[in-house]
């Protein structure tokens, strides 16, 4: 299994040994149950759909998915994650830090923030018109927007004002900076919000990582404590 399930927490900073700055993002990625197995002869793909939370009020039909598994609890999220090798069976447990660990590079697939609708500026950073001549309430305009006869249309794809953001998106070539039992630091910012859920994927791994300073560890290991004992 080359991915995994987590719950995006939030932004900071850390020190490598180098003396190096860097921002991290925060994954919660705790231990998820399997709670279905697709292969080849059944469904035409190998994968294993894993489980994320807890649903307090599951309809029938999520309840009969769950036996399969033997699960006390139906999960909030259902994923499907490509699996190479044996599979695992339907009931099991998996951790992220038996797949990932400090170095490996990743892609983080979220959905990002939504904008509600936009106009050209911000949606497409159009410069806008010019102030002058006579233009005052032309500032923020698209412009023109097609031709006259031929086509007689506007053309498909043209960059205009509409919705913007709540879109999945793909951030590419992260770093596992750090690993524990249920939290992930990746190097960089992920798309989404806080608590929204995001898909892990290992891609490769960095034969020049250098690891995050030891009382930093220390450090993030008590807030996540003091969190704990809050809540």
């Amino acid at each position: 299994m080359q991915a995994f399930i987590g719950k995006k927490e939030e932004q900071s900073q850390v020190f490598l040994e180098d003396g190096t700055r860097i921002p991290v993002t925060r994954i919660f990625a705790p231990a998820l149950p399997i709670v279905a197995i697709k292969t080849q002869d059944v469904n035409g793909y190998v994968a294993m759909q894993l489980g994320f939370g807890t649903r307090k009020h599951p309809n029938k039909a999520l309840q009969g998915h769950m036996r399969g598994a033997k699960l006390e609890k139906a999960p909030r999220f259902l994923r499907e994650v490509p699996i190479d090798g044996d599979p695992k069976q339907p009931g099991e447990i998996v951790k992220a830090s038996d797949m990932f660990k400090p170095g490996d590079i990743v892609d983080i697939v979220g959905v990002s923030k939504g904008k509600g609708f936009a106009g050209v500026v911000k949606r497409h950073h159009f410069k806008g018109g010019p102030r002058t001549h006579g233009q005052s309430d032309r500032e923020r305009a698209p412009g023109s927007i097609g031709q006259t006869t031929t086509p007689g249309r506007v053309y498909k794809g043209k960059r205009m004002a509409g919705r913007m953001g709540h879109e999945q998106v793909t951030i590419k070539n992260l770093e596992v900076v750090d690993i524990n039992d249920e939290m992930i630091l990746v190097k960089g910012l992920i798309p989404g919000g806080r608590n929204t859920l995001v898909m892990i994927k290992k891609v490769g791994e960095d034969k020049k990582f250098v690891p995050m300073y030891k009382e930093e560890a220390l450090k993030v290991e008590k807030v996540r404590e003091v969190k704990e004992n809050a809540s």
